[in-house]
Formats: C-alpha cells, sequence, structure tokens
C-alpha cells in the first residue's frame, strides 16, 4: 500500500519548524501573536496546490480545509486536527532542524550548544530507533514536533490521500489551530463550518500510543491586597503583599501536588505567574486531576493555606477566582466507544503495538470533545517537547501517516 509512495512528512516538518510560531500566554490578542499566521498560510496554500478547493485560512488563524469523499457510502465525517503554535516554555526563533541519518544508538551532541546532549539514558526510546533517521534541533531551541510533527503528518496525509484516490474514505476535515499552547486553542472554532461527526489530534508522543483522557484543568488567580504605607514611616502599618505570597508559596507541599513530585494518575496545584507590588500581589495557578471532584478539593486546599497565612495579617485581604481551561475527554469518549475502537484498529493495521495512555495535560480535542466533537489524541512521534532535546523519529513520522491512512478506510469499511 505505502511500497511506492514517498513521505512527505520529513521534509514538510523541516521547513515548518524554521517558522518561528510561539505563542503567548500574556496576550489578549488572537491568535495571541500574529506570527502564527506565517505558517497557517503557507499551510493553506500547499493544500490548495494538492487540488483541496476549499482551503482557507481565516480571521483567526484557523486553517480548514475539506478531502472529498472517496466512496458511495454514507460515511461520517473525520476531521484531523493539529496546531500550529510552539510552546512559550523554550525558544522557537531561528529553529535549525538537523537529521541524523542511520542513528546507531550514540548519545547526540547539539552542536550549537555542546552542553545539550541527547542521551540514551535518559531518553531510552532512542534504543528503539536503531537504524532509523532522528530530528533534532540544533541546541539554543526548542524543535517545535509539538505540533508540527502532527502538522507535517497531516499535510502528508492529504498528499497521499489527493494521489490515490481509489483508497475509499468518506469526507475528511483537516483543521489547524493557534494558540493550543497557551490554552485557547478551540476558542473560535467554526463548528457548523467544521461539519464533521468526530475528531483525533495528532499530538501525541511514541509510534503506536493513543490517548483517551487527559486532566481536568482549572486556572485560579489569586489577588492579595497589602496596606500600603511610606516604608520609612511604615512601622505597625504596612503590610506587604509580596511577602504574603512568599508564605503563600512557600506554605505549598514540596513532596506531592506538585508537578515534580506526581507522576500516572496524581494531579497537581502548581504556580505559573507572579506579578506584583507591596501594595497588591497576583499569583496565577493551574489546578490539575483527572477528575473534576479532585480539581475542587485541590482548589479548596489552597483556599484554606491562603486563608491559613492570612490569619495573622487581619487588615490584608486577597480575592481567589477559579476559571475553567478544559474537561478530561474520557468523559464524551466512554459514551462514543467507536472513535477509539476505529483508532485501535488503524494502529494494529499499521503493525504497531497498541500502547494506550492518559495524558498529563491537555489537547485541543479536550475542549472539542466537549463541543460535541469526540475527539482522542494519536501518537505524532514527539519526544522531549517543549526542551532543547527535542528529538523525532522520521520512521515514526511515517507511521503516523499510515495510521491515518488505514483510520479513515477502517472508518469506511465499518459504515
Amino acid at each position: 500500500m505505502f511500497e511506492n509512495y514517498k513521505f512527505t512528512a520529513a521534509e514538510r516538518f523541516q521547513r515548518y519548524v524554521q517558522i518561528d510560531t510561539q505563542s503567548d500566554p500574556q496576550s489578549s490578542s488572537f491568535p495571541s501573536t500574529e506570527k502564527q499566521k506565517d505558517l497557517s498560510k503557507i499551510l493553506a496554500e500547499e493544500l490548495k496546490q494538492m487540488g483541496i478547493a476549499d482551503a482557507h485560512l481565516d480571521e483567526w488563524g484557523y486553517v480548514y480545509a475539506t478531502i472529498p469523499s472517496t466512496t458511495n457510502k454514507k460515511v461520517p465525517v473525520i476531521c484531523f486536527c493539529a496546531h500550529v503554535d510552539t510552546a512559550p516554555d523554550c525558544s522557537g526563533t531561528g529553529v535549525k532542524p538537523i537529521l541524523h541519518t542511520n542513528y546507531q544508538g550514540q548519545d547526540i551532541v547539539l552542536p550549537d550548544d555542546t552542553s545539550q546532549v541527547l542521551r540514551v539514558s535518559e531518553y531510552p526510546y532512542l534504543k528503539t530507533q536503531i537504524g532509523n533517521d532522528i530530528i533534532t534541533a540544533s541546541g539554543t531551541t526548542l524543535l517545535g514536533s509539538d505540533d508540527k510533527a502532527g502538522v507535517a503528518e497531516i499535510m502528508d496525509l492529504a498528499n497521499y490521500l489527493m494521489n490515490n484516490k481509489d483508497v475509499q474514505h468518506g469526507e475528511i476535515k483537516i483543521l489547524f489551530t493557534p494558540d493550543e499552547e497557551v490554552g485557547r486553542g478551540v476558542a473560535h472554532v467554526d463548528m457548523k463550518k467544521l461539519g464533521a461527526d468526530f475528531g483525533y489530534t495528532l499530538d501525541g508522543g511514541e509510534a503506536g500510543s493513543l490517548e483517551d483522557e487527559t486532566f481536568s484543568a482549572d486556572g485560579v488567580q489569586v489577588v492579595i491586597h497589602g496596606v500600603i504605607a511610606h516604608p520609612g514611616y511604615a512601622k505597625d502599618k504596612m503590610i506587604n503583599a509580596m511577602k504574603i505570597a512568599g508564605e503563600i508559596l512557600a506554605a505549598l507541599p514540596k513532596d506531592r501536588l506538585s508537578p515534580e513530585s506526581t507522576d500516572g494518575k496524581r494531579g497537581f496545584i502548581h504556580p505559573v505567574r507572579v506579578d506584583g507590588i507591596a501594595e497588591k500581589c497576583t499569583i496565577d495557578f493551574i489546578i490539575r486531576d483527572f477528575e473534576t471532584d479532585g480539581l475542587i478539593k485541590k482548589e479548596d486546599y489552597l483556599k484554606t493555606q491562603i486563608e491559613e497565612r492570612l490569619r495573622t495579617y487581619p487588615k490584608a485581604s486577597f480575592e481567589f477566582h477559579v476559571t475553567e481551561q478544559y474537561r478530561n475527554m474520557k468523559e464524551v469518549l466512554d459514551v462514543n466507544p467507536h472513535v477509539v475502537d476505529y483508532a485501535k484498529e488503524a494502529i494494529k493495521r499499521a503493525g504497531l503495538e497498541l500502547k494506550m495512555e492518559s495524558i498529563r495535560g491537555g489537547t485541543d480535542g479536550s475542549r472539542l470533545s466537549f463541543m460535541g466533537l469526540p475527539c482522542p489524541n494519536l501518537f505524532a512521534g514527539e519526544q522531549a517537547i517543549h526542551s532543547k532535546l527535542e528529538w523525532i523519529s522520521v520512521q515514526d513520522m511515517h507511521k503516523a501517516v499510515e495510521t491515518m491512512v488505514h483510520l479513515v478506510q477502517v472508518c469506511e469499511e465499518k459504515s
């Protein structure tokens, strides 16, 4: 089926990562950075060149496109989705992708900063890649496989299907989103225009992995109001809001309830930003748990800790604002089991071992699932994401494309 096909995912990927698309959590615009559209414009144009007539970029920075059906059957409309932005955690400016062909199991020293070494002892998945081709960045930036790998793979899927019209499948929708990394990726998606019955994000890790469960997530903003006075005459008058913030942060557990001390199904309370002056200080937290009840318990715990700190500052006060961010997609997928079952079958047909995983994070699929589009997460090959040691296997990317081709066929066959 793929013997004579020349995959384009890796070539596309190496071009796309050189375009800076980093999003900005402090921006109030949408998308949060205009430069994300630089890649989106290219994607829309390349889809048009493939012969996909309706491919376009809208005012919000979304790319929509439709691959026409090749079957006479009535088949559910599938959407494949990936995000164009890269994480604010690590620079995405001036990415220099490096292709390491025929990898032989050695540690890889990145040339632009030789202190950045991709070690097999730290990334044992490298042991599965002997003889394969590895792509890294050069040591001073992230690579951007999260999620330009997914973008490139969906583009390669489109290329394959537009050139192999004997493959039987229903109508397929493509959606590329901005701002996933700052939690606003699907805020302006036009679900009616998208017109899909269910979907799959391509935003996962190891080949064969399928994720049908994410964290549930809230944001909490704590605003501490102190009492200001001239520092030269502040005795028994001033209450410094920044110092109270420091006490709140110091009171958080160090051996539990934090990202650095939890894994598996355990959630956390994580301060992500502190901003303020003596009179008023703000702390932004993200709260994560696989159960919505667990979120509420963690928020109650945090609020109690703050109240305890402020008992010794009776003239100070605080505000506690909770914002829902996303919810565990499993709540939706459990009542739409066929969506996950089709993906399991496709992974099997691609010759891969299925690895069911829970995401200690969220994807666009989390929000889309609750917007009426059940949407688990398929592997894209991403490794060591959001870091200078980020890497990806070319062969894993090819397997992602194969899996999507099998998936659209499975859907057609079972309709």
